[in-house]
């Protein structure tokens, strides 16, 4: 099967969706089928057999690290040269209305799928007046495919009750090859702590962005004066944490990648996210193949990952205490603690790639066939 994929983001940016989107792309090319990205231009012609259409972006001024490219002329001709038999657009805000209008003008089956909870976003950028003004944006975009994927259970509801119709869930996935328990290491866990690997580590991963509210995370620190926290990753809300945590054992580590990432969660004692945005959660996902155990928001796609009590611990978001209580509890036992890890390496070993991408690929053949509306029945 030959298919064009529109995605607002992508290599070289490192998030959640470039992170599923770069796994799902190496494993379609892997099964034979043929993948033209059309995207922000990142400096990339290829990716693992795949084409890459990068096109000229700017920066979005709120979130610089976001690229913006606008539709042009360029792409039709290009989708006429590549001949695609169907058309996947991911999170369509700009350049995937492109791909829309295209795949209405040249009759190709459509594939929306949406991975970011942009309506809840707007409240942490002081725009929450304007959500009921999205959804009805969203609902007017996605409802021009054939069908819509969500990646999680709470999501695929939610957009269903905001009208938006054709809904099914793209099943998690996560690199359990690359993510293992046995990449702990001393040597990272020094580098994390500062120097004070006998002291509680507590680990963050992810974008560093209002929305994802990392700030609260430091009550948890104040509560626990001997662990230390580590925050992997970057974003437009760096030098605000930066001024929140000073005086605290906090350590803005940057990005980390590939096994020097894995070893960062197999050398921590918990993963702590507190976001209630989350359609997903990858980095849970990734946390818990490493084996570290999460204590997580209990809000949006989370619930579909961890069970309280089994292989992480959930808290209410709305108790101020909520994410204190369950992390306490996490670190106070340390048999506790091991049950945790093995129950959550062997959740994640139910959701390899392979099995995520032989889905998607079950859901494409079918819209192809004009079985979407069988799908999401």
């Amino acid at each position: 099967m030959r298919i064009a994929l529109f995605t607002e983001t992508f290599l070289p940016k490192v998030d959640g969706i470039v992170t599923r989107l770069r796994h799902t792309v190496e494993h379609l090319q892997r099964q034979g089928d043929d993948v033209l990205v059309v995207c922000p231009a990142g400096g990339l012609k290829e990716y693992k057999g795949a084409q890459i259409l990068g096109l000229s972006a700017f920066p979005l001024p709120m979130y610089p690290e976001l690229k913006i490219a606008l539709p042009r002329p360029a792409i039709r001709k290009r989708l006429e040269l590549f001949k695609p038999d169907l058309i996947h657009v991911v999170n369509p805000a700009v350049l995937g209305l492109s791909g829309i209008y295209c795949a209405k003008m040249l009759d190709i089956p459509l594939v929306a799928s949406y991975h970011t909870h942009l309506p809840q976003y707007l409240q942490h950028y002081g725009f929450g007046a304007l959500e009921g003004f999205l959804w009805e944006l969203l609902k007017a975009v996605h409802n021009q495919a054939e069908l819509n994927l969500c990646t999680s259970t709470a999501m695929v509801k939610e957009l269903q009750d905001h009208g938006i119709e054709r809904v099914d869930l793209w099943q998690r996935g996560v690199d359990t090859e690359m993510f293992q328990p046995h990449l702990t290491s001393a040597k990272m866990r020094d580098r994390l702590t500062q120097g004070h690997p006998e002291s509680p580590l507590l680990l963050y991963v992810g974008r560093v962005s209002p929305e994802k509210e990392i700030e609260q995370i430091k009550p948890v620190l104040d509560a626990i004066p001997s662990a230390r926290l580590a925050i992997v990753g970057d974003g437009p809300h760096r030098k605000v944490l930066e001024e929140h945590f000073a005086g605290t054992a906090t350590n803005f580590v940057g990005y980390l990648k590939g096994l020097e990432l894995a070893s960062a969660f197999a050398s921590a004692d918990a993963f702590v996210f507190p976001s209630r945005t989350e359609t997903l959660g990858l980095v849970v996902l990734e946390a818990m193949a490493a084996g570290c155990p999460v204590v997580a928001a209990n809000s949006g796609g989370i619930p579909d990952i961890v069970t309280d009590g089994d292989n992480g611990y959930l808290f209410d978001p709305a108790d101020p205490d909520g994410a204190i209580k369950a992390t306490q509890r996490l670190l106070a036992a340390q048999g506790e603690r091991e049950r945790l890890r093995a129950n959550a390496r062997q959740e994640a070993e139910r959701w390899g790639w392979p099995a995520a991408t032989g889905q998607l690929q079950d859901y494409y053949r079918q819209v192809v066939g004009g079985q979407a509306e069988a799908i999401a029945a």
